[in-house]
């Protein structure tokens, strides 16, 4: 079975590979189906991970959660699971509301569609510029509280919110983009949470799915695929990173893994990483990124990958939400 780590100061034990569950939706990731999404949850169960991210927004009408009550059934109480207040879908548009009373009623809603009474960990999935930050992690340390939820978590936070929602509301984990090819936050909100014993559940460890080595030099991205915008999976940055990649993959055939594992081991064993959120919308997917945990990689393996990522040079970052 996989290691389970501590979230922040709780009791809470949770996998270092995390299934994320917003690509089985299927809005913004052609080929998702909702069978496969269940399966890739249930399949979580004989892979040894218990911890399941989502969040209200994960679907036009909440499916993400809505496939989470369905695939555990009976088994609810198995999981580790994190959901998100704060963004929710209007006629197709994504509307930020962190107010008290919007993530109050995004709260219920996610759990009747969850079919629980209770979440593990409760996500301001991001700072509303138009609303305190004090404001919306009051409502949260009400809810938990309440014991609506065992723990309160922040995703997309600066240094400066991080300060200003713990001051309101005790922080168990942060929820940043973070890998070999955006590590922003090792310069401020890493050394942060370690010095405040808070965990650090990353997404996009596989940066959208580059860093899984499986999108070839000449891969023509679908008009409905949202990552053809950014300029990290376009020209000359696309091609610098498949320079790296290929670096990578005499050290992954090394250690008897796939490249997508190695850059799962990398990532979960990085100064202030508590899990790597992996996202997937079939179970051969999340199968693959559990086999990034359960071993380490050398101190020379480690030192050649680092020396690889800084040869590949700085990137340009994909914003967060």
């Amino acid at each position: 079975m996989m290691e389970k780590r501590t979230l922040g100061n709780t009791d809470i034990k949770i996998s270092p590979v995390a299934l994320g569950c917003w690509p089985m939706t299927g809005m913004t990731s052609p080929g998702a189906t909702k069978d496969g999404g269940l399966a890739a949850i249930r399949a979580c169960f004989d892979l040894g991970i218990n911890h399941l991210d989502t969040a209200y927004m994960y679907g036009a009408e909440g499916e993400s959660e809505r496939f989470i009550a369905e695939a555990l059934g009976s088994r609810r109480d198995e999981m580790v699971i994190a959901t998100k207040g704060g963004l929710h879908w209007e006629n197709g548009k994504r509307v930020h509301d962190a107010s008290p009373a919007t993530l109050r009623r995004e709260f219920e809603e996610s759990l009747r569609r969850l079919n629980t009474d209770r979440v593990e960990v409760y996500y301001l999935h991001a700072p509303d510029k138009n609303v305190p930050i004090a404001e919306s992690a009051g409502e949260l340390k009400r809810l938990l509280d309440e014991g609506k939820t065992r723990a309160i978590g922040v995703s997309n936070c600066s240094v400066d919110q991080l300060e200003a929602f713990s001051a309101e509301c005790p922080i168990a984990v942060c929820q940043p983009p973070y890998s070999m090819l955006q590590r922003d936050v090792e310069a401020d909100v890493l050394p942060w949470c370690r010095e405040h014993d808070v965990s650090v559940a990353c997404y996009w460890p596989l940066m959208k799915g580059l860093l899984a080595g499986k999108l070839a030099r000449d891969h023509v991205f679908d008009e409905k695929d949202s990552r053809r915008k950014y300029p990290m999976f376009q020209g000359e940055e696309w091609q610098k990173s498949h320079d790296m990649l290929d670096k990578l993959r005499p050290i992954a055939e090394e250690c008897g893994k796939t490249l997508v594992q190695l850059v799962v081991n990398w990532t979960i064993h990085q100064p202030g990483i508590t899990a790597a959120i992996c996202g997937a919308k079939r179970p051969e997917q999340i199968a693959e990124t559990a086999g990034g945990a359960g071993w380490k990689l050398t101190d020379g393996q480690m030192a050649r990958i680092n020396q690889a990522i800084e040869e590949r040079g700085e990137t340009s970052s994909i914003p967060p939400v």
